[in-house]
């Protein structure tokens, strides 16, 4: 038989242990407390607990990786730092479009908080692989056209994010300072690309009520460009280059081919001028992936990607090459010199 003081204190006791087991569990299941990180500037931004991002490209080249360094970029200064309070996956599917398909199911079953898929064919895989997680798409020139999203307005589903379209005027009255006289326009693309092909039909139909010819000259692989280009000798007064991205990827040997045939390349990413264009007009794809990274914080921090409109830059940079011009023989106009927003050596 227990003594009444001896049973008195192990009710204590157990009521001490009790409330300690209590205060422990209720201590475990509050909410963590939003954190701040310091910014360059010493300003403090607050941040919510740790995210994760998948991003994912349909190959690495300049302009894409551009997008992908502006996207991490404009993270951390809204207070999402990779390694501190943000963990990033990537995967290039290195031209493939099977790949870009294997990487997007890998991705859903990782299932982190938001998903970025630059350029279009990447996009198209990882928003058939889910209708979930937010994808939040960069580098593609018509997104309605490629089915990411229903129209220009937000999209009431998993899906938005920042398009490159460019309008095709300032493109071909650039073209038409280059060679005053031209007639004959080459494009070299790839068929399976949409944007490519939402590009060639457009130029066709612009042109045509100027008596201007497109010349198409198709590559299906990164491989082919050259002899794409060559086909174009005697042909064409300039090649024009979209964003198409085994095209650009493989613009270095796009230049030499051009070189050959003593053809100016003209190309719609500013990027491609330190490669051998002779001049460009296009979006800055730094800032295109600023502008991406802005929306990607806005769905991290709660809000519903198919609430967000997508978005286009409006700004356009010039960029010209003399020294490029002067390869394939000719002279870019002082006018147009002036004009430009970056004049790359001529040595």
């Amino acid at each position: 038989m227990f003594h009444p003081n001896l049973l008195s204190k192990k009710i204590q006791q157990s009521l001490v242990i009790g409330s300690v087991c209590l205060a422990s569990l209720i201590g475990c299941s509050q909410p963590q407390e939003n954190k701040t990180v310091q910014n360059d500037d010493n300003t403090k931004v607050a941040t919510t607990d740790s995210k994760s991002i998948a991003i994912t490209a349909i190959v690495e080249h300049p302009a894409l990786d551009d997008v992908r360094a502006g996207v991490l970029e404009q993270l951390a200064a809204d207070g999402y730092k990779e390694g501190e309070n943000l963990k990033v996956s990537f995967q290039s599917a290195q031209g493939n479009t099977a790949t870009a398909g294997q990487i997007a199911k890998q991705f859903v079953a990782d299932s982190p908080d938001v998903i970025v898929a630059i350029a279009t064919p990447s996009a198209q895989s990882m928003i058939a692989a889910t209708s979930n997680i937010p994808v939040v798409f960069s580098a593609v020139t018509d997104p309605v056209e490629a089915k990411l999203i229903p129209s220009w307005e937000a999209s009431n589903t998993n899906v938005t994010g920042a398009s490159d379209i460019l309008p095709l005027e300032p493109q071909i009255e650039l073209m038409k300072k280059v060679i005053p006289t031209v007639k004959n326009i080459g494009y070299v693309y790839s068929p399976g690309e949409v944007n490519s092909t939402v590009v060639l039909k457009q130029l066709q139909e612009k042109l045509k009520p100027m008596n201007i010819n497109v010349i198409a000259a198709p590559a299906q692989r990164s491989t082919d460009i050259v002899q794409a280009a060559r086909s174009l000798q005697g042909k064409v007064d300039l090649i024009y280059t979209s964003l198409d991205n085994n095209v650009v990827s493989a613009y270095e040997a796009l230049y030499q081919a051009a070189k050959e045939i003593k053809v100016p390349l003209i190309a719609s990413d500013t990027g491609s001028v330190s490669r051998g264009a002779v001049a460009a007009l296009g979006v800055n794809y730094k800032t295109l992936g600023q502008e991406t990274g802005k929306i990607v914080t806005r769905v991290l921090k709660g809000e519903k990607a198919g609430s967000i409109k997508p978005i286009t830059l409006q700004n356009l940079d010039l960029v010209i090459s003399p020294k490029h011009a002067e390869e394939v023989g000719i002279t870019l106009p002082d006018a147009l010199v002036k004009e430009a927003s970056i004049v790359e050596p001529t040595k």
